[in-house]
């Protein structure tokens, strides 16, 4: 019995590891982003800690160039189309109960079914995930998180904020990615070498999502007269429209 898996206090690792680098890159940011000075412009972009958020963003890009994006591109080329595929599916399988727990939340009866029914169908005849049957059979996946569900109820986004690893996170999107933490099951629920399956399973969600994005990455920064402006810029529209039921063309933006 020593494998079974038992839900109680101690098991809150989990939850703690995922939680820990948000707290900690809050904190760097606030700290510095207390010295910066806001501008008219500045104020106008809803982004009055712009200095600081600049400066984060400018390391976020170096980590990228150098670690994130030779990875995502060696990961491109080794690893064959379909496994990828199905690493994307398994992942998004396993964000299910997020999804749904955000369409639950919104009072959107026919989401919530919707994402009910690909989590069972993709778990069992799609082999835990990695074959999206439910796509195939007219019940396409969607976008949900606790940011969106925020937004929905009327709460303002907040000044704009880059946060060190995480990229683009204003108030109101940090705060939903902490409940969303809080939303997924396996938060709660450990296991021998659990720990490790947090840390892969994470790992796995931003490589999947650099490989995904490399080339409209590169094209935005290749065309963009002000990188840091530009990606401001689609993060924002791309939050608006999802908030707003919209599909935006930027849906695919990563964080850098």
């Amino acid at each position: 019995m020593a494998d079974r898996i038992l839900i109680s206090i101690p098991v809150l690792q989990g939850m703690k590891l995922r939680l820990s680098h948000l707290l900690l890159a809050i904190g760097v940011s606030l700290t510095a982003g207390g010295c910066a000075a806001p501008d008219p412009q500045s104020l106008a972009q809803n982004d009055p800690w712009e200095k600081t958020n600049r400066a984060v963003f400018n390391f976020d890009v170096q980590i990228d160039h150098a670690v994130a994006t030779p990875v995502a591109k060696f990961y491109r080329s080794a690893v064959p189309e379909p496994a990828r595929d199905g690493i994307h599916n398994a992942l998004d399988n396993l964000n299910a109960p997020v999804v749904l727990a955000n369409d639950v939340l919104q009072g959107d009866g026919d989401k919530a079914s919707q994402t009910f029914g690909r989590f069972m169908i993709n778990s069992t005849v799609g082999l835990g995930g990695l074959i999206d049957v439910a796509a195939k059979v007219g019940m396409p996946g969607h976008l949900n998180d606790f940011g969106i569900t925020l937004g929905h109820a009327g709460a303002a986004e907040g000044s704009y904020l880059v946060l060190p690893f995480l990229g683009p996170k204003p108030p109101r999107d940090l705060v939903g990615e902490g409940v969303d933490i809080g939303f997924d099951p396996l938060t709660y629920v450990t296991w021998n070498n659990s720990t490790l399956y947090m840390i892969v399973r994470g790992g796995l969600g931003v490589l999947d999502s650099r490989a995904t994005n490399i080339d409209a990455v590169e094209s935005i920064e290749r065309s963009s007269i002000d990188f840091y402006a530009t990606t401001r810029s689609l993060y924002r529209q791309n939050r608006a429209a999802q908030i707003n039921g919209g599909k935006a063309d930027n849906s695919d933006l990563p964080n850098f």
